[in-house]
């Protein structure tokens, strides 16, 4: 009996003494979405022909065993699509869950699986309406799984590494892909093929290297508990459509969007968000009707929109996206015109986020 009792003495000094170890960790929720990451190819030489959102979020866990050693990981399914058919609804439902998981005090980082289509989109609506401090990490890969030299499995434990850290809190929702630590605002998908293909205009916030987190700057624009957006009072986002600028356009593609219940427009424009002679009556009589023309600049390495120098847009009535590209203007006015419709506050929005 004495025997007994000692050794269950033993087993339970033991366990005390693994409870501290395992409760010191960070807590952090994988919330999958689909995508790439969470895709299969036929076969391990195929890299870029595929199904994307096949793999569920606990076998994902489960192929990195490593995420134990860096913080009590689990997840969530939200979704299980490829993110190009990403909606409005989509974005507000996952907004939802993200600003409720952040208000636990059980969670101190959350990570999101994503497709990378609209990663970028996804990651720039979150940093304008979650209120909190703690880290948000979306993450995607360019390769699947299958393939050979996939980069989701470095990827992922690269973004629960940064989502478990201190030192990523309060910058904002980042985006961490291929060792960089990009910010939710600035970064873009900027080739398709490649795994370096998330680039920021401005440049990367930092490195992850090895579970390490490397900074060199920080984000400038308000964001996340800075933001006077909040999912918690947004049930739907605003209509806001894109239409491109080319050689030869026409204002068609504008008055179809608006007939079909667009309350604005962003004008992916060339060079300084340029409007093309012809459109110029087209885009006043919509505005004059009710509808916001937003100026952008579909230029890839970062379009920079300054107002009134290509087009006299306070006469016009009209506002600039700034650095946004098309699809991040979207998301931002999206988001803007569930607050207001008054053009000055919208282009007060555009300067600060």
């Amino acid at each position: 009996m004495n025997r007994f009792l000692a050794r269950c003495a033993l087993i339970a000094v033991a366990f005390c003494q693994a409870i501290p170890a395992f409760a010191d960790k960070p807590n952090v929720v994988i919330l999958a979405t689909g995508g790439t990451i969470a895709g299969a190819g036929a076969d391990v030489a195929k890299s870029a022909t595929y199904q994307a959102a096949k793999v569920p979020v606990d076998k994902l866990i489960a192929g990195i065993p490593t995420l134990a050693d860096v913080a009590q990981v689990r997840g969530e399914q939200v979704f299980q699509i490829a993110s190009e058919s990403f909606t409005n609804e989509h974005l507000v439902t996952l907004g939802k869950r993200v600003a409720a998981l952040a208000k636990q005090g059980d969670v101190d980082g959350i990570v999101v699986t994503h497709g990378t289509d609209t990663l970028e989109e996804t990651a720039y609506f979150l940093n304008l309406v979650v209120h909190t401090d703690k880290p948000i990490v979306v993450v995607g890969s360019m390769r699947p799984g299958t393939a050979m030299s996939a980069d989701g499995m470095l990827n992922l434990s690269n973004a629960v590494s940064v989502a478990a850290s201190q030192d990523a809190r309060g910058k904002g929702v980042l985006v961490t892909m291929n060792d960089e630590l990009n910010s939710g605002r600035d970064v873009s998908k900027m080739i398709n093929i490649k795994t370096e293909a998330f680039k920021s205009p401005w440049g990367a916030l930092g490195m992850v290297v090895e579970g390490k987190n490397y900074w060199f700057r920080l984000p400038a624009k308000r964001h996340t508990m800075n933001s006077e957006f909040d999912i918690e009072k947004i049930g739907a986002l605003a209509p806001v459509e894109i239409a491109y600028g080319y050689g030869n356009v026409s204002d068609t593609a504008y008055r179809a969007l608006a007939d079909k219940g667009a309350k604005a427009i962003i004008h992916a424009g060339t060079g300084n968000g340029s409007v093309a002679a012809r459109v110029v009556p087209g885009l006043r009589e919509l505005r004059a009707k009710g509808v916001q023309i937003i100026r952008s600049s579909h230029v890839n390495a970062g379009g920079f929109v300054i107002r009134n120098a290509e087009q006299p847009d306070d006469q016009y009535d009209w506002v600039v996206a700034h650095d946004l590209n098309p699809q991040k203007a979207r998301i931002l006015a999206a988001v803007a015109m569930t607050k207001t419709q008054d053009s000055k506050e919208l282009q007060r929005i555009f300067w600060e986020y």
